[in-house]
């Protein structure tokens, strides 16, 4: 059983990073009932290539009526969390904002992930990962001189920014309220996780190490040992030669002699271009396989740069069923991995509704009071 076996996560439908958020509980043993819309129009259905709705229970609601939100309510006072994904006020409207759990659910932590955070002038404005990421300044040095900034599909925000911090803060809340008896509201912004990513990159600046504009640096392209190059066969391999014995053993599997690109220039910036285009034109001379078999498990800090479909087949993720195959569809395994607990995937994703009656069931519903909650409107079932 993974270490989260035993605690109830209340997910309200959404899309995007509280979905991830959830999936990854999942993932670590959580029992996750997501409250899907009653009338349809959820993004969520069966399909087992949507992957981030794995592990989950469905229970689909009116949350437009008194019943569907009472109903609501009942479910949530028997979660230890509750994830949301509006804008700030929405579960305030529904009757559903943290105020209301206080007395009735104490212990509650009540995860809401938004964009731009639940107060500040932009908090009611619509945004997608792209437009947090470049309010934070990370966007703004990702990419080349020539290129402009480069959208690094929306894993640093939505996903790195958003939903590890959102869950980050889950867990905090929940660790305080094992010793305090008290819940509380955990505001995971994807603004305020990404400004936290971009830690090491202030300190930099602050130190003078850094220069504040693409491609002019160690880590975003610029220095000759730090890269991605493309190969004669154009594909492409990536190098991290910053440690000085990593980048002598670059320098010999290059063969360049070290009189020539030697630890005196590796710093230096202004030879950085020139280097660059030297180091360019030797990985051109060979093939990306090439290049593995000369550079792969040694030290110079190198991996090829595979394509999604490729990562799946590589011999270390292989070893480490990094990936795990179900109805014909490629899972990224759980991750991290635990000494003692055992992490699994979850279910497939679910119809919405397939649980809705033994949800209700489970907490005071009679068999006559849900067939009440369908007739009307006020709940979805899937037929049995």
């Amino acid at each position: 059983m993974g270490p989260l076996a035993g605690y109830r996560v209340v997910e309200i439908a959404g899309i995007g990073p509280a979905p991830f958020a959830c999936m990854l509980m999942a993932d670590l043993g959580a029992e996750i009932i997501r409250i899907d819309r009653a009338s349809g129009g959820s993004p969520f259905a069966a399909n087992p290539a949507d992957i981030m709705s794995r592990g989950r229970q469905s229970i689909a609601l009116n949350l437009k009526s008194e019943e569907g939100i009472a109903a609501a309510r009942k479910l949530i006072n028997t979660a230890h969390i509750l994830v949301e994904g509006f804008r700030p006020g929405v579960m305030e409207k529904l009757g559903l904002g943290p105020e209301v759990f206080t007395e009735s659910n104490s212990k509650l932590v009540y995860g809401r992930m938004t964009g731009w955070g639940q107060t500040g002038p932009l908090s009611q404005a619509a945004g997608h990962d792209i437009n947090y990421i470049a309010l934070t300044g990370a966007l703004n040095a990702i990419g080349t001189r020539d290129s402009g900034p480069v959208p690094p599909l929306n894993l640093l925000g939505d996903f790195g920014g958003g939903s590890l911090y959102l869950v980050m803060g889950i867990l905090a809340g929940l660790l305080d309220a094992q010793k305090t008896g008290i819940g509380q509201v955990v505001d995971a912004a994807i603004v305020d996780g990404t400004a936290s990513i971009m830690s090491f990159m202030h300190s930099c600046i602050a130190v003078g190490f850094w220069d504040d504009k693409r491609q002019s640096n160690m880590l975003d392209g610029a220095a000759h040992y730090y890269g991605v190059y493309q190969c004669a066969c154009d594909g492409f391999i990536s190098i991290g030669s910053i440690e000085p014995q990593f980048y002598r053993l670059l320098l010999e599997k290059l063969e360049i002699p070290e009189s020539e690109m030697g630890l005196e220039t590796q710093m230096d910036k202004a030879r950085w271009p020139e280097l660059k285009a030297r180091v360019a034109k030797k990985i051109a001379e060979k093939t990306r396989d090439q290049w593995c078999e000369i550079m792969e498990g040694t030290d110079i800090c190198f991996a090829p740069v595979l394509s999604a479909a490729e990562a799946v087949e590589h011999p270390h993720n292989v070893a480490r069923n990094a990936y795990i195959e179900r109805q014909g569809i490629v899972h990224p395994a759980p991750a991290p991995r635990f000494s003692k607990s055992s992490c699994e995937l979850g279910v497939a994703p679910v119809e919405i509704g397939a649980n809705t009656r033994e949800l209700l069931a489970s907490i005071g519903y009679s068999s006559d009071d849900i067939k009440r909650l369908v007739d009307n409107g006020d709940a979805t079932a899937v037929a049995s």
